[in-house]
């Protein structure tokens, strides 16, 4: 069944919740009404187009999923205010489960769906994008960083830098910052965004000259880490790097202050969450984490998204849902291009994606379908991320 489909329309200005069995959507039109006149700002289609997304709403990564359901929304709701296109944006529950991402895909890669957006973790992706690749659907992951997400295909593009984008930054700047010389590396070995993760870390550490003393692994699922923490404690590292989901960073993090282990944390996007600093409290001061976006940018595209979020939703946006509302911005420029909605000619739209101002700076797609833009290096201070100078 669809739990949760969204359909926004420019004539109410507005979101709109509507509940609607499998099969009964026929995709919002026919091709030739995907097709408009003229481009850019001026091009005019008549018909909506059918956008969708599968996002983790419930499971380990709902806290991600929840965030980019708001970025999505508040973004379709934006682009339905402007003349010429309005966006029928459909969000779906992958329940975190590549079995139930599969079966997403596969009902939005045969009821006429644009483009899709999601899944929200690389374990998922890997496993549902061959669908739409297999049934030339573009994909657009908006927060899938692990290594090998658009090789599946020359219908995969996403906007979410690569842990080999951000965590070498993150690395450098850490041992520049500390002076790091020896330090432990936790990770969880069972999902492949972690993993991933991990082996950027490690090859980061050895081009740095750092010295890994020890290399402890932990299930994604772990919330007791104090026998691993100990043994790292035990080693006398200057730091502590950690691959992990938010999910394991709030516990892992609070339970290394209790345990009296005061060198720096430093973790990947898994951390970059504000879930962190509201549940690991004082804890959660001086964590290092490597980012694709910082709330502190004063790009205009940034400060708009920022108030508007705000105003929407009473808390202010992460990573996550900024990366899910450039998403629906880059997929309008694409349609915008060639004034259709198409599958081919968003495909063809996302690829010649160069130097366009977003809430994450500056955006290009690059050969390889991945998104290039500047990273950031954040420290945790008086409960905020701020960027680590």
């Amino acid at each position: 069944m669809r739990t949760n489909l969204f359909t926004l329309t420019a004539a109410a200005g507005a979101l709109a919740l509507a509940l609607t069995a499998c099969g009964s959507d026929d995709g919002g039109g026919s091709d030739a009404a995907l097709v408009g006149e003229g481009t850019g700002d001026d091009c005019v289609i008549e018909a909506e187009v059918p956008v969708g997304a599968a996002l983790s709403l419930t499971g380990a990564a709902a806290s991600y999923g929840e965030s980019q359901q708001n970025g999505l929304k508040l973004a379709a709701e934006h682009l339905n205010e402007k003349e010429g296109v309005t966006y029928a944006l459909t969000v779906e529950d992958d329940q975190t489960d590549p079995k139930q991402g599969i079966s997403l895909f596969e009902t939005f890669a045969g009821d006429g769906t644009s483009v899709i957006i999601g899944p929200t973790l690389s374990n998922t992706a890997f496993q549902a994008q061959p669908i739409a690749q297999d049934e030339g659907v573009p994909v657009l992951a908006i927060s899938n960083t692990a290594a090998g997400i658009t090789e599946q295909g020359d219908y995969i593009f996403r906007d979410s830098l690569t842990e080999g984008q951000v965590i070498p930054q993150t690395v450098a700047t850490s041992v520049e910052t500390y002076g790091l010389e020896n330090v432990i590396v936790m990770y969880s070995n069972d999902d492949a965004f972690t993993e991933s993760g991990y082996e950027v870390m490690a090859s980061s550490l050895e081009e740095e000259g750092v010295t890994v003393l020890e290399t402890l692994t932990f299930s994604k699922a772990d919330t007791d880490f104090r026998a691993l923490l100990t043994e790292a404690k035990n080693a006398e590292p200057d730091a502590i790097f950690v691959s992990g989901l938010i999910e394991a960073a709030i516990p892992l993090v609070t339970q290394a202050r209790e345990l009296g282990i005061e060198v720096p944390i430093i973790g990947g996007n898994g951390f970059n969450n504000p879930q962190l600093m509201t549940d690991a409290g004082e804890a959660s001061e001086g964590v290092v984490v490597g980012a694709a976006w910082n709330s502190a940018s004063d790009n205009p595209e940034n400060a708009a998204f920022l108030e508007a979020y705000e105003t929407e939703f009473g808390s202010q946006p992460d990573q996550f849902a900024a990366q899910a509302y450039t998403g629906m911005m880059l997929i309008d420029h694409a349609v915008r291009e060639q004034c259709s909605a198409e599958r081919d000619a968003i495909k063809a739209g996302l690829g010649n994606i160069s130097e366009v101002p977003s809430v994450l700076g500056t955006i290009s797609i690059n050969e390889n379908r991945d998104a290039e833009h500047p990273a950031v290096v954040q420290v945790v201070k008086d409960g905020k991320f701020t960027v680590l100078n």
